[in-house]
């Protein structure tokens, strides 16, 4: 493990020297930008993330698929999302914006010339998480998802916001590359959430970009269209991709409320909890039945951002997207309560935009 840990820093330290040194100086932004070593570091999460969803989470779709695709053509978007959205790491990048404010207001020690630096958050609170690393790390993975799973039930509950989120639902083919598939408005209000709940906690910017790996490893597999999940114990334990799948089912008009399920990023404890946990339905389509918002799958990366754009200012500027409840939306953007839309449900799971699932 030290040779590891040795090739790794090493790594870091060229990709520094080499990289975002040159980077950062040439864009003007080296006082801004941050440490240039924490910046490599998370850009070469992002590449290992890459690697590991293109050469392990694809073939397992191959070998075992939950749907079977005459083609893939829905899928390709959803690759070039997860390119643009690890390259930028909406998350990490927004921590480390937050930084220099939490900094101005003494979240995190003061300024570098203050003197020795002050333990923050919850090190400040429980000095006994200081010599109990491990510990504080698993209490920082613990509030990080518990606030995802609530932020989750929120964009799925508040109709301007699911009118940002439902871009990420609309996809028929949902697959390993779908997770980074969504808003960009979404994602940056997402990314500001989680990042001033980790400056909230006194999170190290090594430490939040480890929270953001194993956070998004797990979901680029609970996306994966593969058929089998983590067992009876497991499945208890980690999300899995029948758990997930589940959660992007399209909604069944005899039961409108089962897709409304499985809000759990990484645990399923969350759901289990809060009594949202669906466990031992079968492998259903996913998407969404409001044509408005399947018709996502007929543009392309633009198209999408403004579409799902569109559908938030029809909402937000609305008394109705503010009242909780699942909504569906009118040809003016304006959201409807899904129970009393009439055009529901009209989509169909058959041909190449759709799939079968597998025996």
């Amino acid at each position: 493990m030290s040779l590891l840990a040795s090739l790794w820093t090493q790594l870091i330290a060229w990709v520094s020297t080499h990289l975002v040194e040159p980077a950062v100086v040439f864009l003007h932004i080296a006082d801004s930008a941050g440490n240039p070593l924490e910046i490599s570091e998370a850009l070469l999460i992002a590449l290992l993330q890459l690697f590991i969803i293109g050469f392990i989470f694809r073939p397992l779709e191959t070998l075992a698929p939950a749907e079977r695709w005459e083609e893939r053509g829905l899928t390709r978007i959803d690759r070039l999302y997860t390119l643009l959205m690890l390259l930028g790491l909406f998350p990490l990048f927004s921590y480390l914006i937050l930084t220099p404010f939490a900094n101005m207001l003494g979240g995190l020690g003061g300024e570098a010339d203050a003197g020795p630096a002050v333990s923050s958050g919850l090190k400040h609170w429980v000095p006994w998480f200081e010599d109990h690393p491990y510990l504080l790390f698993l209490v920082y993975y613990l509030v990080y998802d518990c606030v995802y799973y609530w932020m989750h039930r929120a964009q799925h509950a508040i109709p301007w916001w699911w009118a940002l989120h439902s871009m990420h639902h609309s996809q028929r083919q949902m697959s390993c590359w779908t997770n980074d598939r969504g808003s960009y408005i979404d994602g940056v209000l997402q990314s500001f959430i989680l990042a001033t709940v980790g400056l909230a906690m006194g999170v190290e910017p090594s430490e939040f970009a480890l929270l953001s790996l194993l956070s998004e490893l797990v979901q680029n597999l609970s996306h994966t269209n593969v058929r089998f999940g983590f067992g009876r114990i497991g499945e208890r334990v980690l999300v899995d991709p029948k758990f997930h799948r589940l959660h992007h089912m399209v909604r069944d008009p005899e039961r409108p409320s089962l897709h409304n399920c499985n809000f759990g990023q990484v645990l399923p404890f969350w759901d289990m909890l809060f009594g949202t946990a669906l466990y031992g339905e079968k492998i259903r389509p996913t998407g969404v039945s409001d044509p408005m918002v399947d018709a996502d799958n007929d543009h392309g990366l633009v198209g999408q951002q403004w579409q799902a754009a569109r559908r938030f200012w029809g909402a937000v500027r609305r008394p109705a997207g503010w009242k909780l409840g699942e909504v569906s939306f009118g040809p003016d953007y304006a959201p409807i309560p899904s129970d009393q839309a009439e055009h529901l449900p009209v989509r169909a799971d058959t041909g190449p935009a759709g799939g079968a699932p597998a025996a």
